[in-house]
């Protein structure tokens, strides 16, 4: 299995143009993060998690020329905003793009792309069909994938595991049921926004303190703020097998 980052970052802070903090100024590319996303390649299968509005620029950088669907892990416009960009594909691969998530994702889907689901549609715009998922393991072509609940404030997201790899993102609180679904991981990937308390996102420190209990053998930090720091300082405050994820990081098991 392959998982490209293909976003790390955060809708968090103010544009670059005022801004003068660390990360802002910093030239190093690890800070350079776009809205939190990832691919996923499984058995000749591409799988994509969330489109947010940087959708179009992370599959030209990273050369994404097919994709077989798109997982949702929730509605908010950061990891949704690209799906119109979705078109491309739709002419390259001549099939209407699969996209699957929960009911309340798809049906803000459908609110926010009307035009796409008309019953007289304008010549080109995006084709999609939808996927209604619970929180059970589904397959898509021979990939098996396990929705992972987790609560961002009061809205429920899905993590979604592949194999021993865990994806999450927006999570604040974790039942003891869903982490059961995390247990002998390779690699777990959890969001960590800042360093101060967030009502909606855990901390960098929940983050460490939740990956020491799930015990998996190494853990990436994604979904990272403005506010966080550089990824040079925080990652000399992590433990060995933590480490801060950046755009375009590549990782194979």
């Amino acid at each position: 299995m392959k998982l490209t980052f293909l976003g790390t970052g955060t809708s968090q802070g103010i544009p670059v143009i005022a801004c003068k903090c660390e990360v802002c100024n910093s030239v190093d590319f690890h800070d350079q993060r776009l809205r939190s996303s990832v691919l996923i390649e499984q058995n000749n299968t591409n799988l994509l998690i969330d489109t947010g509005p940087d959708f179009r620029q992370q599959m030209l950088t990273n050369r994404v020329d097919h994709l077989d669907a798109v997982l949702y892990t929730h509605e908010h416009k950061d990891h949704t905003a690209g799906l119109d960009d979705i078109r491309s594909f739709n002419f390259k691969q001549k099939m209407d793009m699969p996209l699957y998530g929960r009911d309340a994702v798809l049906n803000q889907l459908k609110q926010e792309y009307a035009y796409m689901f008309a019953d007289s549609k304008y010549p080109g715009v995006a084709s999609v069909t939808l996927n209604p998922i619970k929180n059970k393991a589904f397959h898509i072509n021979e990939v098996e994938i396990t929705p992972i609940e987790v609560m961002h404030y009061k809205l429920p997201v899905y993590g979604f595991r592949v194999k021993d790899m865990a994806y999450i993102t927006d999570a604040k609180t974790v039942s003891e049921k869903e982490r059961e679904k995390l247990k002998n991981l390779d690699v777990l990937v959890i969001n960590a926004l800042q360093k101060k308390p967030h009502i909606s996102h855990l901390t960098l420190d929940e983050a460490i303190q939740f990956i020491e209990e799930i015990k998996p053998q190494r853990a990436y930090i994604t979904h990272i703020g403005h506010y966080m720091g550089t990824h040079k300082e925080i990652q000399k405050e992590l433990p060995d097998n933590i480490f801060l994820a950046h755009d375009g990081l590549i990782l194979k098991g």
